[in-house]
């Protein structure tokens, strides 16, 4: 079903659905641990026709029409995440993890901030993205046990 689904979308998005785009797609519309290239690339190892750069490639085309976006932690890693529904990120400080956060009117308040951008600065906003840093709570448990 992801795969139709995965072919349906980037029809739409007026790609060619090429086999390695519906299987990198399929694959980060199931998951949610926010990917990196290499764990893709592990992941989905035995198809040969994914080597890293097609992930490379096609992941900067899938952020390109705006259905992937791509999240870089301090740790100068990218990772990579399915963005069809309007979420923010809280990003570990200490261990780098990512969780989704689902916020009631998130795409609302977005818009809101971009149009208050564009009145500051005279910008003209095409995507925007935000982050909240903090410790997870695995990292708290280990700080308080010390």
């Amino acid at each position: 079903m992801t795969e139709n689904t995965a072919q349906t979308l980037l029809h739409h998005h007026h790609l060619k659905a090429t086999k390695p785009r519906i299987k990198i797609l399929s694959y980060l519309m199931q998951s949610h641990n926010h990917p990196t290239v290499d764990t893709i690339y592990h992941d989905l190892a035995g198809d040969e026709q994914l080597n890293k750069a097609t992930i490379y490639n096609t992941l900067n085309t899938l952020i390109g029409v705006g259905m992937v976006i791509e999240i870089k932690n301090g740790s100068n890693s990218s990772h990579y995440d399915y963005f069809v529904k309007p979420h923010f990120h809280i990003i570990c400080k200490n261990c780098g993890r990512i969780a989704d956060v689902v916020y009631p009117h998130f795409d609302e308040i977005e818009n809101q901030m971009r149009v208050e951008s564009e009145k500051q600065t005279g910008y003209i906003t095409s995507s925007s993205h935000l982050e909240i840093y903090g410790l997870c709570p695995e990292c708290q448990q280990k700080l308080a046990d010390k």
